[in-house]
């Protein structure tokens, strides 16, 4: 890992992925389905499942989660197997690194229980060809001896719901994906959502907020619970010290301040992030490993914990030759929209595969 990457992970308050500075996360979370917030659609699509399931006293089908990180996945899970009445078992894909430490898991499952793979998609080849059988016909297929002697064993194993959960479904090889019989993306969270989530979150941990305390906050976290947690608890910091003890808008505003963050939820991360693409490279298009390198930060870490977000506001287009940033992104920064790359995509000029139509571009 390089030094820019755990300095994202170390100190970046709007990384969405579980981190050190999330203590209390586990009893914020929900643990029925009528407590969890937002995700309405998918909500009723699992409930109908897990009725129809314990009214005919089956194990549930086996559920895939995906989507952007921190929006519930795990807790999903869990919820999954209190409505089952069933046990749980967690645990993650790089975890189970040979097929016995699969084998040793699935022989000592209950019947009915529910096994959670979290970032599923980093699963082995070899450790999927052992899953597929245990998950259609609930056996599993063990080789003894090598050589001519080998042989192979099937051992029954009991009805079992398995939930995998994945930032990265692209990556799921087909088989297994296939294999899923309910599959649900978890998308953004509305700012509605999340303020309630921010008032719930702050009845639990004590905190003193204002029903405009709780919109200001959903508005900055950039449609994900776990950020809307985490402002919480930098706000209730600021409330505390230099603040008279309650939540308002006047106390999000300072403590959003303080850590860099705009009324959009956008960091300084983001904003060089859009700036070294609309400032130095005229709006784009510019490719990935460039901007890597300009921000010094990996790849993996710009497409999980920045573009996403941008995507959604518009500020951000991925086009077969690059990055480029949009009119308004340009407007939010405060900087004059050029006659670029990244205009003449948004006006057409562009076609399908990214080549530009007619010459007509004047490239930065």
């Amino acid at each position: 890992m390089s030094s820019g990457d755990s300095h994202v992970e170390e100190e970046r308050t709007l990384d969405p992925r579980l981190g050190s500075s999330d203590p209390d996360e586990l009893s914020l979370r929900p643990r029925r389905l009528g407590e969890f917030i937002g995700q309405d659609r998918l909500k009723a699509n699992l409930d109908v499942a897990i009725q129809a399931a314990r009214v005919r006293r089956e194990a549930l089908d086996h559920v895939l989660l995906y989507g952007p990180p921190g929006l519930g996945k795990t807790t999903l899970s869990h919820v999954c197997a209190t409505e089952m009445e069933a046990s749980l078992r967690a645990t993650s894909g790089p975890a189970i690194e040979r097929p016995g430490d699969l084998a040793a898991i699935l022989t000592n499952l209950e019947p009915g229980s529910v096994l959670f793979i979290d970032e599923i998609h980093r699963l082995s080849r070899i450790v999927e060809e052992i899953l597929y059988p245990a998950m259609e016909d609930y056996t599993l297929d063990l080789v003894i001896g090598k050589g001519p002697s080998a042989r192979t064993m099937r051992l029954p194993l009991p009805r079992f719901t398995l939930v995998g959960a994945t930032t990265r479904a692209g990556l799921i090889s087909s088989p297994l994906r296939d294999r899923f019989g309910i599959q649900c993306y978890l998308d953004f969270y509305s700012a509605d959502d999340l303020a309630t989530i921010v008032t719930r979150s702050a009845a639990i941990m004590s905190i003193e907020i204002t029903p405009e305390g709780s919109a200001a906050i959903g508005a900055r976290s950039r449609g994900t619970p776990r950020i809307a947690n985490r402002l919480l608890r930098r706000c209730r910091d600021y409330a505390q010290v230099r603040g008279e003890g309650q939540i308002d808008p006047d106390a999000v505003t300072e403590t959003m301040a303080m850590l860099g963050i705009d009324h959009l939820g956008l960091d300084e991360f983001d904003r060089r992030y859009l700036t070294i693409i609309g400032g130095k490279y005229g709006g784009g298009p510019v490719g990935i490993e460039t901007l890597a390198a300009a921000l010094g930060e990996e790849r993996d870490t710009i497409e999980d914990m920045c573009e996403p977000y941008l995507l959604q506001l518009g500020y951000l287009q991925r086009t077969p030759r690059g990055r480029c940033i949009t009119t308004s992104a340009y407007s939010h920064l405060g900087l004059p929209t050029p006659r670029s790359a990244c205009a003449a995509i948004q006006n057409g000029l562009f076609d399908a595969e990214g080549t530009a139509r007619d010459g007509d571009l004047d490239v930065c």
